[in-house]
């Protein structure tokens, strides 16, 4: 392609590095612009709620790539620069000094932010959400010199940071307004396993509670109560009840969305010179045969690379089966699949749950196999994938069975 081109990648994350690496690997010789909101070079973000506030990992262990590769392959990085819009019509990014940057294609990367909670007392100073290095930090000292930590949320956020803290002998309560956690992904029967690792663990998880407010004295959290008229006393909370996509520049620039960007199999937008990679992404899923948006790793890690073949004009399909892990005290999961909200599916298991040491498979009416969880059962991941995409059905009993190869 002519090196007078030039490609604008909005976003400061994984995916944003990944795209600039996977433009340079394929020889594209233009001008590459990054736009990154964040003062910090792109980094991953599953240390944040892991290994460092583990104090296993610093920031440098899990920053993408080093300033000098940056400037090695010609990267114009702009760190701390929030793009306020960009126009479709004349292809130019506005920047906060109210000057535009001119683009040949655009990638939007930009991620997600926590959402918030709408109760008295939310913003007091030691009420916490997870994002940002910076937010990881500051709960890393919390882990380290206080004593009560509550939680609002069950997510796979606030459960890995209630490990995290539990590891370090915090007093930890979370609280959830589902009737287990996870259960809108994993459904009722793994969410009872989390449910009983954590209390096993000595969380005190409370399910079906609805939050009334955040109590405080002089600004400072002093403990959640709940609409019956409880109160958890805390030294700090965590709010981390989900995340929000940033698609508000792509809502306003006429871009089609749903819950996200709506994009097709190459990753491309209803404007064919962008695209959209990682959280904010809803792509037509060619395996699934629906659209999905999912806010993950994987993600952001595997699609920079058809997007940037979309970019390039080349020919290119994102069909990767959605991926997610965790670490949870002694349980290490992956998942490989993807199964709705109201998918009608029932899991099958194969081995030990109470160890644990199982692999959790959801399938449909006509027994094909639509995802599958392994949880400390390692090297079966590839397996779970031929299963799923086989689309072919499978004998639940020789499923659940051991001895039987996969």
């Amino acid at each position: 392609m002519s090196s007078n081109q030039h490609f604008v990648i909005v976003g400061g994350g994984l995916a944003s590095a990944k795209l600039a690496e996977a433009l340079r690997a394929n020889d594209f010789d233009g001008q590459v612009t990054l736009l990154a909101a964040e003062d910090d070079l792109p980094y991953e973000r599953p240390p944040l709620s892991k290994q460092h506030l583990a104090g296993d990992q610093q920031l440098p262990d899990f920053t993408v790539d080093s300033p000098a590769w940056y400037r090695d392959h010609h990267i114009d990085l702009r760190l701390g620069t929030t793009v306020e819009a960009f126009d479709p019509a004349a292809r130019t990014v506005s920047l906060p000094d109210g000057s535009t940057l001119s683009y040949d294609k655009l990638a939007l990367a930009t991620g997600s932010r926590p959402r918030t909670l709408d109760v008295p007392g939310a913003d007091a100073s030691n009420v916490y959400t997870l994002r940002t290095i910076g937010d990881s930090d500051r709960l890393l000292e919390v882990l380290r010199s206080k004593h009560r930590l509550v939680i609002i949320g069950a997510g796979w956020i606030g459960l890995e940071v209630a490990a995290q803290a539990r590891a370090r002998q915090l007093e930890v309560t979370v609280l959830e307004a589902a009737e287990l956690p996870l259960v809108s992904v994993l459904g009722p029967q793994m969410g009872t396993v989390f449910a009983e690792l954590h209390r096993g663990n000595g969380v005190d998880l409370r399910t079906g509670v609805v939050v009334d407010m955040i109590l405080t004295e002089d600004g400072v959290a002093t403990g959640v109560q709940l609409d019956d008229g409880q109160v958890v006393p805390a030294d700090a909370v965590l709010v981390a009840v989900g995340a929000q996509p940033n698609i508000e520049i792509a809502e306003a620039a006429g871009l089609a969305t749903g819950t996200g960007i709506l994009v097709d199999e190459s990753l491309r937008t209803s404007d064919p010179d962008v695209v959209a990679v990682g959280d904010i992404a809803e792509e037509l899923h060619p395996l699934l045969d629906k659209r999905v948006r999912v806010e993950h790793w994987a993600n952001a890690l595997n699609q920079p690379a058809v997007a940037a073949l979309t970019m390039l004009g080349k020919p290119a399909t994102y069909d990767r089966l959605p991926y997610f892990f965790t670490d949870q005290y002694n349980l290490g999961m992956e998942y490989t699949g993807y199964v709705g909200r109201d998918d009608d599916v029932r899991v099958v298991v194969r081995g030990n749950v109470a160890k644990p040491e199982f692999v959790a498979f959801w399938l449909d009416r006509d027994n094909r196999v639509r995802a599958g969880m392994n949880v400390n059962v390692w090297d079966v991941t590839d397996r779970i994938k031929e299963l799923v995409t086989s689309g072919e059905p499978v004998d639940p009993e020789r499923l659940a069975d051991p001895n039987t190869e996969l």
